[in-house]
């Protein structure tokens, strides 16, 4: 990998760290949507008539 940007001219250099760029902030967001699906699954799991029931209770004998 080093040869190939060693034998890159200087102008070009700049291109390579761009794409580098894009494709790290590609797998960053990717990461963060992942996160997002996952976290919104569970909250799902909470989302039910029961467990409101429990937490309405709970919350209003305090």
């Amino acid at each position: 990998m080093h040869k190939i940007i060693d034998e890159t001219p200087e102008k070009e250099v700049d291109k390579i760290l761009d794409f580098s760029g894009f494709l790290k902030a590609k797998k960053e967001k990717k990461l963060s949507n992942d996160l997002t699906k996952a976290s919104e699954s569970s909250l799902d799991f909470w989302d039910n008539d029961f467990e409101n029931e429990v937490w309405n209770n709970g919350s209003s004998s305090r």
